[in-house]
């Protein structure tokens, strides 16, 4: 299990001076792709200089792609840590990239023992280009490929036995794959080896046309705090993060969502 954490928010800049003056942030998390390392920006140096941790989260890794891993990718997110002092830092269980084209998405995996070899070697290799324990987190999907062989969390506990990774368990993601794709939350939850959490990550969204889209532009919905309250009921997990990502609200709407988070892991 990873370090206390705390609770925690996404930096962005457009939250820079928010977060600085929000009550109860432990911790931010940046996007590592939009981050370079000799040119960090201003207030997110002065958050790390007060003591705060500062965790990069790539999105572009493609650790479940087919192709080879690449490697500059890599080296990225591991300057980024090293820069930011990070305690680990992190990527997505997918592929974004395949036949020359990106998708601009996160893609889920086909859970089967092929796929799953092709992601063990690849994170094997990013785990040693990374200086720091890398952890990986599970995505929202609006399909299932035909022909899985394993469940998401036996895909997930197999993954960590391999390789040694943690995991960040996405509790929104979890909301939305029920919502989308039939899966069953607490059968996630059960499955999960919760000594290899790393921390969970929280978000809104909403329904539009039947589907739910995990925007990361809304409120968190009651029903995902109450998934994160069943998970608490099996963990102390180590940090929670909200993110947020459009149609930022106010400092006083920012504030109440992390207290909502605090009280859902607070027993």
């Amino acid at each position: 299990m990873a370090d206390r954490l705390g609770i925690g928010i996404g930096w962005r800049p457009e939250l820079d001076l928010s977060i600085a003056r929000l009550p109860g942030v432990d911790w931010v998390e940046v996007v590592a792709e939009n981050l370079h390392a000799p040119h960090l920006p201003e207030s997110l140096l002065a958050l790390k200089d007060r003591g705060m941790p500062v965790l990069p989260h790539a999105v572009s890794l493609s650790l479940g792609g087919a192709e080879p891993l690449d490697t500059a990718r890599v080296e990225h997110l591991a300057e980024l840590a090293r820069v930011l002092d990070a305690p680990l830092a992190s990527d997505h269980v997918c592929f974004v990239r395949a036949g020359g084209l990106d998708s601009g998405h996160l893609m889920p995996l086909p859970r089967t023992r092929e796929a799953l070899d092709v992601l063990v070697d690849n994170v094997r290799l990013a785990q040693s280009i990374v200086d720091v324990p890398l952890a990986l987190e599970n995505i929202a999907a609006l399909l299932e490929w035909p022909e899985n062989e394993l469940t998401e969390e036996q895909f997930l506990t197999e993954l960590t036995e391999r390789t040694g990774c943690l995991l960040i368990i996405d509790v929104a993601n979890l909301y939305a794959n029920a919502r989308n794709v039939g899966t069953d939350p607490v059968a996630f939850l059960d499955g999960i080896p919760w000594e290899r959490l790393a921390y969970v990550h929280m978000a809104g969204g909403v329904e539009r046309d039947g589907v739910y889209h995990d925007t990361h532009a809304h409120p968190v919905l009651p029903e995902v705090l109450d998934l994160l309250s069943e998970l608490r009921r099996r963990t102390d997990p180590p940090g929670v993060l909200l993110e947020r990502d459009d149609d930022y609200p106010t400092d006083s709407e920012l504030a109440a969502e992390l207290v909502a988070l605090r009280t859902a892991v607070t027993l």
